[in-house]
């Protein structure tokens, strides 16, 4: 890189390379993080070139959505190795292409449905949903029908043909083996694969209903133990399901509040 000097790179010069604020910096290395490897007479950071190799790693960590506190541990971690590092960002990189790519071809649906102006039928919404769907469907519409997020989900859904009502069913039993497996193998409903299952299911309801802010999420997961309804879809895949998921979602959101 370019305006090097022997003492190294100042913390303006590092956030411009990086296209962080100087305040990311400064609090990275108030957490040690990322401690500047030297500084100038007057008390002023310098950082050298394995500085900014960490400053890289960070930010590819935080890209796919690790805590800071995640990234430490994977990062000082001695029995890890440079070539080890780059293969398992090579693992994560090819999984989120991989979920880029779905989400690229459910756009792709949303557009065709849009064109063609698709609605379910009742029997097809019973053949997809099973009973019990249109009486769960009024008593929404009575309950939010008044609301911004139900006109938003209404608009949406007017424009989705069945095969994007089969996709949306799929993706969210997908989501339910996920919550069961994670509880059944015991897996904290405050930890990395729990809270990347929360994101997921927050992602699922922006696609294709409405824009799920983690405040409105957090909502949604209160209803999943407060409403016997809710918490019975669950209870039926895993015993803890509905109360582990709750958690899980509150533990994103939280992260996600922290990190703004």
């Amino acid at each position: 890189m370019s305006g090097s000097t022997s003492s190294g790179y100042s913390v303006g010069q590092v956030a411009d390379f990086a296209k962080v604020t100087v305040r990311t910096l400064h609090h990275y290395d108030e957490i040690k993080l990322l401690s500047p490897s030297g500084r100038t007479p007057a008390g002023y950071r310098r950082y050298g070139d394995d500085d900014l190799d960490r400053l890289q790693q960070i930010l590819f960590y935080r890209e796919l959505g690790f805590s800071l506190d995640d990234i430490a541990s994977v990062l000082d971690d001695r029995d890890v190795s440079p070539s080890e590092h780059l293969l398992r960002q090579q693992r994560l990189l090819g999984g989120r292409i991989a979920r880029l790519q779905e989400m690229a071809a459910a756009v792709e649906k949303a557009l065709e449905a849009r064109t063609m102006g698709n609605r379910l039928t009742p029997e097809e919404k019973f053949e997809i949903f099973g009973p019990g769907y249109e009486d769960h469907e009024a008593e929404a519409e009575q309950r939010w029908g008044d609301t911004e997020v139900w006109k938003q989900s209404q608009g949406r859904t007017a424009r989705l043909a069945k095969e994007d009502w089969i996709r949306i069913k799929a993706e969210a039993d997908g989501l339910m083996r996920r919550i069961a497996d994670s509880v059944r193998a015991g897996v904290a409903p405050d930890s990395e694969q729990a809270m990347a299952i929360a994101e997921d299911h927050r992602m699922h309801v922006v696609r294709n209903f409405y824009d799920c802010s983690y405040t409105i999420h957090r909502g949604l997961a209160e209803m999943y133990t407060a409403d016997p309804r809710f918490e019975e879809t669950y209870e039926k895949e895993v015993r803890g399901g509905a109360a582990w998921f709750r958690l899980a979602v509150i533990a994103n959101a939280d992260r996600a509040d922290r990190e703004r």
